[in-house]
């Protein structure tokens, strides 16, 4: 992290198959289901609007849905970023256990806190929403 740009990485090791993940942190309309403080969200095209609890629009580009790399990477585009990147990845660990990283860089740093910290919270709600375990 930088005065200016701030880099946060958090991930999750879960005891399913990553497809399993995948369905949900892969599909773009879901984030409602998986994501606390979101109300709801529209997709059109590559674009995502997602309407935060608070009733704060936040425009979003959708730049990578790969499902052979279950990879996902979106950027913010309301005007509070100077720039962002989020990535999504599921990973298969080949032991009936996968593991989810969700990386957040983003200009100005405490935006990327702030994503980081709600990026957090909805992995840790994964385990609950699927009915698996979270794996030490």
């Amino acid at each position: 992290m930088t005065a200016r740009r701030g880099s946060m990485r958090h991930a999750i090791r879960l005891a399913c198959p990553p497809d399993t993940v995948w369905d949900v942190v892969g599909a773009p309309e879901r984030l409602p289901e998986w994501w606390e403080g979101v109300e709801s969200c529209i997709v059109e095209g590559d674009e995502r609007t997602i309407q935060t609890r608070s009733g704060l629009p936040m425009p979003e580009r959708m730049l990578t849905i790969d499902h052979s790399l279950r990879r996902f990477q979106y950027r913010i585009t309301a005007p509070l970023f100077v720039e962002h990147l989020s990535t999504i990845d599921v990973h298969d660990l080949r032991d009936g256990t996968c593991l989810t990283v969700y990386s957040v860089d983003a200009e100005p740093a405490v935006l990327a806190l702030v994503i980081s910290g709600a990026a957090r919270a909805a992995l840790n709600h994964l385990p609950e929403l699927l009915g698996v375990d979270r794996v030490p």
